[in-house]
Formats: C-alpha cells, sequence, structure tokens
C-alpha cells in the first residue's frame, strides 16, 4: 500500500464508523439511550479511538447521538414535541430552499431526483428508506446553490427527523404514499411550478407532523 493510499484509508475510516453506526441507529439496533464508549467501538472495529471520536462527532452534528456528563456519547431520545419542533424548522427550511432551487433546476437534477425514488421503489428496509429519502430532499435542495443552507437541512433537520417517521412507516402508512408525494414534487419540478413545488413539499413534511403527533396520541 502506498502512503497515499494509507492517508485515504486512514481518511475513510471515520466516515465508515459513522456509517456503520447511524444504520444501526437508524435501523434500531442501537435505540435511544445507548451508550456509545469510544474504547468499545475502537476495540470492535479494529481502530484507535481518534477515528470513534470523530464518526461520534459527526453522529453529534447530525443530530444522532449527545454527549452526556458522567454517559459520554449517547443515542438521542427525543420526545414528540422535540421531534414536532424540528418538522416545522425542516418545512420552512426546505420550503425556503426549494423555492431557490425549482428555477435553477436543469434535466440533470430532476434525472438525479428520479433516480433516487427509483432506488426507493425498490428498498425494502428502514434504513434504505430513509437513506434514500435523505437523498432526495437533499437532491431537491441542491440548486438553491446555497451550500450553508444545504448543510442546515442535512445536518440539523434531516438527519434527526428522518428515523422516526420511517419507523412510524413501516407500521402505520405505506411506502406508496410517501413516494407518490415525492413523484408529484418532480413532476411539479419539471414544470417549474416554483409555488407548487413549495406547497407540496410543505404539506409532505407537515404531514409526517400529524402522523407523529397522531401516532402519540394513539398510544402507537
Amino acid at each position: 500500500m502506498t502512503t497515499v493510499q494509507a492517508k485515504a484509508d486512514q481518511r475513510s475510516l471515520p466516515q465508515s464508523i459513522r456509517d456503520q453506526l447511524r444504520d444501526e441507529i437508524l435501523r434500531g439496533t442501537l435505540p435511544p439511550g445507548t451508550q456509545l464508549r469510544q474504547e468499545n467501538l475502537a476495540e470492535r472495529f479494529g481502530a484507535s479511538r481518534i477515528p470513534v471520536r470523530e464518526a461520534l462527532r459527526q453522529l453529534e452534528a447530525e443530530g444522532l447521538v449527545s454527549y452526556q456528563l458522567n454517559r459520554g456519547a449517547v443515542v438521542i431520545a427525543m420526545s414528540t414535541s422535540e421531534i414536532c419542533e424540528l418538522l416545522d424548522i425542516r418545512a420552512a427550511l426546505e420550503s425556503y430552499a426549494a423555492k431557490l432551487a425549482v428555477p435553477n433546476m436543469v434535466v440533470a437534477d430532476i434525472e438525479l431526483m428520479k433516480r433516487i425514488l427509483a432506488s426507493y421503489d425498490v428498498a425494502t428496509t428502514l434504513p434504505e428508506w430513509a437513506e434514500c429519502n435523505r437523498q432526495f430532499h437533499l437532491a431537491l435542495c441542491a440548486p438553491s446553490n446555497n451550500e450553508r443552507l444545504k448543510k442546515m437541512i442535512e445536518e440539523y433537520c434531516l438527519s434527526t427527523t428522518n428515523r422516526y417517521p420511517h419507523l412510524r412507516m413501516s407500521l402505520n402508512t405505506q411506502k406508496e404514499d410517501v413516494q407518490r408525494d415525492h413523484y408529484q414534487i418532480v413532476d411539479a419540478c419539471k414544470r417549474r411550478a416554483v409555488n407548487e413545488v413549495v406547497s407540496l413539499l410543505e404539506q409532505h413534511i407537515l404531514e409526517t407532523k400529524r402522523e407523529v403527533l397522531a401516532a402519540a396520541r394513539l398510544g402507537q
């Protein structure tokens, strides 16, 4: 292995650890409240604590992990009200991003969203649904050409709220309902119908909020 390859592998190790832990959090293998001890994770992944610490820092930025006194890194547990507050923020940020993005879209943007939705159609597991959903919403926002806005949506909203609706969706709703919304949004994007895209997107996110509230009310 060359020095360059070794350095590349070293850089990719935190991302590899992060991706595995994120998958387990989304899947529910690591439920809210689980302690993520650096020494245990280092032993598990055959790594030093440095890449583990960086992976946990990235998960913290995504809102999946928090640091607690005397406990270290812990998988976040969010209340219904906290989830709903984030969904309100997400609706506002994504709607604004879409308003900026749609006029800038080209054929390649539309095709990318279609490819993501095609992957979503054949996905069979919760982590796959969550990842396809994340990719779709980021692809929709990308033509806004506002990296700071996109980063806020990705790190502050999408990663945190993404896991809860998809866990609920597997029990109470059909994947087809979510996909229908997505395809309607893409169709409106193709027609450059900015106001329609914004309206559809806002309804799509706030419908998730209504279902989260209903699930909590009905004890589901």
